[in-house]
């Protein structure tokens, strides 16, 4: 991982600022997501983690605070800027799916290239690319209402790749699904993770799929709580540090023992000399 794709530092949200009901949600934030990193934000309903996720997605500023996404300081952006930062570097998934009714699959996931001003060829061309990494290119043509929800889910995700974005934000992106589904739509995040080194931010409340990233930040009450390896890459970590510190150790017990063993190898050398003698 090379440096970081999301730097937030001492975030803090108000809303109603300055009346008789002003209300602070985040409290003063502050954390780093290196570049290519999974990791997921958790908390219950009224954590602050839709407030903080707007705020990630540039969708929100912070009324105090910076907030750098891939090296550009979000909360310096005007309007017009911040609606390209979210068109060409920021993949989004929501869990309603947020697909345009009364458009295909296909015109979908076109989408975000109009807006960015790609040809209609090189942005049906890419369109059909990422609808077989979804393995959806064989409902290309169906409109939403003649998908399943899982179905709609792999669209959206291919919609959120249409501009190779340097972010993938997830919004509870299986609490709309079953199990099995959501199963698959996991899988897929993975893929894009381990294939295409994609930086992805889970918003969840499910600690299941959170013990599945990389990195879990907890937060309650608009303030960081935790921030930590889920228990699996816990353990791997220490099984890591184990082994480096027994290497470490075998190395100095090596170097002792040598060290140990030379004067007795001079006065054994010297005896020798004698007997000869």
């Amino acid at each position: 991982m090379a440096g970081y794709m999301i730097d937030a530092r001492h975030i803090i949200k108000r809303f109603y600022v300055g009346e008789p009901n002003e209300l602070e949600i985040l409290h003063g934030m502050d954390f780093k997501i290196p570049t290519g990193q999974f990791v997921s934000i958790v908390g219950q309903s009224g954590s602050g983690k839709s407030t903080l996720m707007n705020i990630i997605g540039a969708l929100d500023r912070p009324t105090e605070g910076e907030y750098f996404l891939n090296g550009t300081n979000v909360g310096l952006a005007n309007d017009k800027e911040l609606s390209e930062i979210r068109n060409r570097h920021i993949g989004f998934v929501f869990q309603n799916f947020n697909l345009i009714s009364r458009t295909s699959a296909l015109k979908n996931v076109e989408l975000p290239m109009m807006y960015a001003g790609v040809s209609a060829a090189d942005r049906k061309r890419h369109a059909l690319e990422l609808l077989e990494l979804v393995e959806m290119s064989d409902r290309a043509s169906h409109m939403p209402n003649e998908l399943s929800g899982g179905q709609k889910q792999r669209i959206a995700i291919a919609r959120a790749m249409a501009n190779d974005p340097a972010i993938i934000l997830a919004d509870e992106p299986t609490g709309a699904l079953d199990s099995r589904t959501g199963r698959m739509v996991m899988d897929l995040f993975h893929k894009l993770h381990r294939e295409q080194g994609k930086t992805i931010v889970l918003i969840t409340h499910n600690g299941e799929l959170a013990a599945e990233t990389e990195r879990i930040i907890t937060i309650s009450d608009g303030n960081i709580i935790s921030d930590s390896l889920p228990p699996e890459a816990a353990q791997g970590a220490q099984s890591t540090q184990d082994k480096q510190e027994q290497a470490v150790q075998n190395e100095q017990t090596q170097e002792t023992a040598a060290q140990g063993a030379q004067p007795r190898n001079e006065a054994e050398a010297v005896l020798s000399r004698k007997e000869v003698g």
